[in-house]
């Protein structure tokens, strides 16, 4: 896949360095999400999403060093104080936190700063680095919601409308993820796509 997203048309255009893969955890559906950061190719990023897990900073730390090890990206998921705290490589926001990407771009001017986007006036509202447009292809998460897919020539024009770099996210595996090369992207993301 991380072959696929560096074909991207997009990645010239990019005004800063941004990963070509982005790997979201999830507790569920990627219990061992240290065991697929090692796994992951130079220049992706881990996106740790902790749900509130008591034990949220001791993994953020884990994947850290897997990452500095590896040479990957560490994003935080909506907590921005741990991602200060740890020295991660920044965050990613929730569509419902999209609004705090300015702030946080100007306070961290280092970071990569995400956000989701599950229609299209949150991806024209985003005032991220990047936007995560999802569902991208038919997907089994249970995140999805039974939302319908939006295709590759909807994300194409979801893309465009949005009028900045943008990621997409669901249903996207090394077989699908050839069916994304023009739709704009630079780059792609999955939670389960990158397990063996």
């Amino acid at each position: 896949m991380q072959r696929t997203a560096r074909l991207l048309p997009a990645r010239r255009r990019l005004r800063k360095p941004l990963p070509a893969l982005l790997f979201f955890t999830d507790p569920r559906r990627t219990p061992d999400p240290e065991a697929i950061a090692r796994r992951l190719p130079r220049g992706a990023a881990v996106v740790f999403r902790h749900f509130g897990a008591p034990d949220a900073e001791a993994q953020a730390r884990r994947l850290l060093a897997i990452a500095r090890a590896r040479g990957l990206k560490l994003l935080i998921g909506q907590d921005a104080a741990l991602a200060a705290r740890i020295g991660a490589d920044g965050v990613h926001l929730p569509e419902r936190l999209a609004h705090r990407a300015t702030a946080l771009r100007r306070a961290h001017p280092r970071w990569i700063v995400t956000s989701a986007a599950h229609a299209l006036p949150a991806a024209r509202a985003s005032r991220a680095d990047a936007v995560v447009i999802s569902v991208a292809l038919p997907s089994r998460s249970p995140s999805a919601g039974g939302v319908r897919a939006l295709g590759p020539i909807r994300l194409a024009a979801q893309v465009r409308a949005a009028g900045q770099p943008a990621y997409a996210l669901g249903g996207i595996n090394n077989k699908t993820a050839r069916r994304l090369l023009d739709a704009g992207l630079v780059g792609l993301a999955a939670v389960e796509g990158l397990t063996p």
